[in-house]
């Protein structure tokens, strides 16, 4: 046996030591995080809208990211992040963002973006969480289900001319398998309306983390990849917003692909 094997096999045995572990230091701290950030919010609200003097949403989403990146903090003894093709090709937002998704956790990892003037487009059960709601509603985040396909694509209209981004989770649901669902047209019918470039981004490892289904969690490498930005015109033509959600899935697929075969 090379010493390469000697070293996964070690690993493996070690697993889940290391996954109890890390479930019994993981959710008290989100819990203590969560009620911290709920009990310091009142200040550093007043503390944006005195010195930033920004709108009430956008200070909502620069908390949330904020919160977002302590998240990252807590995680990181057994986490390792990473992101990839940002400084590259991320220069000016807003734009519509669509990410794939393995995890609950995927929605804390998009703090490590470089930008914090996002409002997401969830479907209605994350507003059914007390803790989270309020501060959701206050951003003005999109709950896709209530507001319907007409009131998704003019609520985000208003987010983009607000200088905001709004990102999507196109499957709608956790994958089970790893594999692209099928992918909703919304957040391209809504790039097709505004001119706004779509940025895809790929994250791998957080269904390793915290996958549907499971209760523990596990040790895991997370890197969110972001790709070239995609400009919309290049669609322009009849049921073009059908075209660009294909070109979008096909280029995320390839590239979750070999993201998943380097790790």
């Amino acid at each position: 046996m090379d010493k390469t094997c000697t070293i996964e096999f070690s690993l493996e045995k070690k697993l889940p030591f290391l996954s109890c572990l890390m479930t019994l230091y993981a959710y008290p701290m989100i819990v203590i995080l969560t009620i911290a950030g709920i009990l310091v919010f009142p200040f550093l609200f007043t503390a944006y809208k005195v010195v930033m003097r920004w709108t009430h949403d956008r200070i909502m989403r620069a908390l949330i990211w904020l919160y977002g990146r302590c998240w990252i903090a807590v995680m990181s003894p057994f986490v390792r992040f990473r992101r990839q093709g940002f400084d590259k090709y991320v220069v000016s937002p807003p734009y519509v963002i669509v990410v794939n998704h393995y995890s609950f956790f995927d929605t804390y990892c998009m703090a490590l973006l470089p930008f914090h003037n996002v409002a997401f487009a969830v479907r209605a059960w994350p507003f059914k969480m007390l803790w989270y709601a309020p501060f959701m509603r206050l951003a003005r985040y999109l709950n896709v289900e209530d507001l319907k396909l007409t009131g998704t694509l003019s609520a985000g209209a208003e987010v983009i001319k607000s200088g905001g981004s709004v990102l999507f989770f196109p499957e709608g649901h956790r994958s089970r398998d790893g594999r692209l669902q099928r992918f909703s047209s919304v957040p391209f019918e809504l790039a097709c309306e505004t001119g706004i470039k779509v940025l895809p981004l790929c994250i791998t490892g957080t269904d390793v983390l915290f996958p549907p289904g499971r209760l523990s969690m596990r040790p895991a490498k997370i890197c969110l990849k972001a790709l070239p930005p995609i400009d919309p015109p290049d669609f322009e033509e009849p049921n073009g917003h059908m075209k660009l959600r294909k070109h979008v899935k096909d280029l995320m697929a390839k590239t979750i692909a070999a993201m998943q075969a380097g790790q």
